[in-house]
């Protein structure tokens, strides 16, 4: 965070690819961290588990659930990131779920950058508390 902060980048400024780009990678580590804290288990299963919250269903899923929790500024940043151009849809993938799910890790990008690190983690445990 510090980086951006000394070069005086916002994250409003930066295209929705970009937030979805660090969004991505904050939405996996926080997957990641909660099934290492749930229990210790070989890794195969762990990241067979962690497929499983990351991926563009679930997420698309999630972003439903919580669109009633969000503020004004926060689904402003959603629909920018799920309103932007993506050249390639993965095959296994409804291009619905993932324009919802890009404009959800551009989100968890946003506020990672923003420094909402309690509200990332507020949000995060509300997705988890969605039944499968």
């Amino acid at each position: 965070m510090d980086r951006l902060t000394e070069k005086n980048r916002n994250p409003k400024q930066l295209s929705p690819q970009t937030l979805a780009f660090i969004g991505d990678t904050v939405y996996d580590m926080l997957a990641r961290e909660y099934l290492v804290c749930e229990a210790d288990r070989p890794v195969g299963e762990l990241n067979r588990r962690k497929v499983k919250l990351v991926n563009c269903q679930t997420q698309s899923k999630a972003v439903k659930q919580l669109m009633p929790v969000l503020t004004e500024d926060e689904i402003s940043v959603y629909k920018r990131g799920r309103n932007a151009f993506t050249k390639n849809t993965p095959k296994n993938a409804d291009v619905a779920d993932y324009h919802a799910a890009t404009g959800l890790e551009a989100l968890f990008g946003y506020l990672y950058l923003n420094g909402e690190i309690d509200r990332l983690n507020e949000l995060f445990e509300l997705i988890l508390a969605i039944p499968t």
